[in-house]
């Protein structure tokens, strides 16, 4: 139960880091990680593994912080991805990796972390924000067909309007604007009033009627 209680704990918390940075700032992790670090709580099995993974995902944004080449990081993610990887710390550092990449218009190197960590992390919240980069990184290049499958998968109700809001683009994207309009309206149903996107979400509704 303490076990369970503790990895609720840590979610929150990286829920609020998420909240607090954007859901469209993706190279802005580079920074704020080293926040999120303070405050990791951990299972009580998983104690000595967990610290090793924060403690390696550190020297991750540190080294990503003094050098703008991405291959610098990529052998300490890949050791994260193979000795940890369960571990929330390895999926914040691969979704970090796609944030670089993202940035750098490398967008097949971007999917592919994001598909990893699809496949391998299954906390609700880290699966519902893999899967919206996903789909954002996708209709960066036009595949809307796959933005729109990325953005069906079955996720908790307080992460259906993330979701949601994204198909809502997708659709603008491609033109459909009646279509837009319902999913953005069926996003604003479900999103809680304190939400740091609602005024945004707010805007792209007005824009459409």
């Amino acid at each position: 139960m303490a076990g369970h209680i503790q990895d609720q704990e840590e979610l929150e918390n990286f829920k609020y880091f998420w909240k607090s940075w954007g859901r469209w700032l993706f190279a802005v992790l580079l920074v704020a990680s080293l926040g999120y670090l303070g405050y990791i709580v951990y299972q009580n099995h998983q104690v000595d593994k967990d610290r090793e993974a924060a403690s390696i995902l550190e020297n991750i944004v540190e080294k990503a912080q003094s050098s703008p080449d991405s291959a610098i990081v990529a052998e300490d993610l890949k050791t994260l991805q193979q000795e940890y990887t369960g571990s929330i710390a390895t999926a914040q550092a691969t979704l970090m990796a796609a944030a670089v990449e993202f940035d750098k218009e490398r967008y097949d190197v971007a999917a592919g972390h994001l598909n990893w960590v699809l496949a391998n992390q299954k906390a609700p919240l880290i699966q519902a924000l893999a899967a919206q980069r996903l789909a954002v990184v996708q209709l960066q290049q036009k595949k809307y067909d796959e933005a729109l499958a990325a953005v069906s998968l079955s996720v908790k109700p307080e992460f259906e309007s993330l979701l949601l809001e994204t198909k809502g683009d997708i659709y603008t994207a491609q033109g459909k604007g009646k279509e837009a309009l319902e999913v953005y309206e069926l996003a604003l149903g479900k999103m809680s009033k304190d939400d740091p996107g609602l005024d945004l979400l707010q805007l792209k509704i007005q824009q459409l009627k």
